[in-house]
């Protein structure tokens, strides 16, 4: 039989609290740490696409960036490792600000091999706003996991 109903297989959990930031202000250009997720309590995943969900409220030609994208691991999900379990090539600017200004939303996706990683992971990310003070956004990693060594049952 042919699996069709790929959203069967798939296990969302939200990646970090959804984070405001301002330009030059509150969250901007500052590490989001997020939540921890213990892999084992998921039936240990091999793979997750991890999405960023962002909107921003930016003036024209003002942009939103996103950097530092990368997923740390722990054995007991207290103790983190000094090296990060993946880190991804900066996606850069995301969004920008459209002609007058104005809200641009979407999202940033990045693929995740976790054949390796240790019970316990999270997302960081750094959003950072180019303007100098009136820019607002908020972002909002989710993960989709997938890959378990059992199909959950009919």
């Amino acid at each position: 039989m042919i699996q069709k109903d790929i959203a069967s297989i798939l296990t969302p959990k939200i990646g970090a609290a959804i984070t405001s930031l301002t330009a030059g202000g509150g969250g901007d250009n500052t590490a989001v740490v997020g939540l921890t997720i213990d892999r084992a309590a998921l039936g240990l995943p091999l793979c997750a696409q991890l999405t960023i969900a962002w909107e921003a409220v930016l003036a024209a030609a003002a942009t939103l960036t996103l950097k530092n994208v990368l997923i740390e691991q722990s054995a007991d999900g207290t103790n983190w490792d000094a090296t990060a379990y993946k880190t991804f090539t900066d996606p850069g600017v995301v969004a920008t600000g459209p002609g007058g200004g104005g809200t641009v939303r979407g999202a940033t996706e990045f693929s995740v091999d976790l054949q390796s990683a240790k019970q316990f992971v999270r997302v960081k990310h750094t959003p950072d706003l180019s303007a100098a003070n009136t820019d607002t956004a908020k972002t909002s990693p989710v993960w989709n996991f997938a890959g378990f060594d059992r199909l959950p049952s009919a």
